[in-house]
């Protein structure tokens, strides 16, 4: 009889430890997928926050005019309007083009400044 509680005992632990274990890796699982989600909605946060207008009149004024209607060709692929935006671009006579990845534009902070730009020309 103690030989037969015994079993049942480790039986009993067993599945005891084989539930905590898939319970614990179920909630690594849940964890990993809500800090995804928490940098996903942070990353469209930051994006939807943007103020292209703003950033446009302190960045972009300068060289590109009121109405974006200097030095910017708005027929271009917009992948490569953000490749100059982020990159920079020497320019055929000075001043180039900087690089704005550098100082903070991310690649969807620069498709809005390209679409607020086509909104403006």
């Amino acid at each position: 009889m103690v030989v037969s509680s015994s079993r049942k005992v480790e039986a009993i632990m067993k599945i005891t430890i084989n539930g905590l274990m898939k319970l614990g890796v179920a909630f690594a699982g849940v964890m990993l997928a809500a800090s995804f989600l928490m940098v996903s909605v942070r990353a469209r946060a930051s994006a939807d926050d943007f103020d292209a207008a703003g950033t446009y009149k302190a960045k972009c004024f300068a060289c590109h005019g009121a109405k974006a209607e200097k030095k910017w060709d708005s027929t271009h692929p917009e992948d490569q309007m953000v490749d100059s935006i982020l990159k920079g671009k020497k320019a055929e006579k000075p001043p180039n083009m900087p690089a704005f990845a550098e100082k903070g534009i991310t690649a969807d902070q620069a498709k809005a400044l390209i679409a607020y730009m086509k909104s403006i020309k």
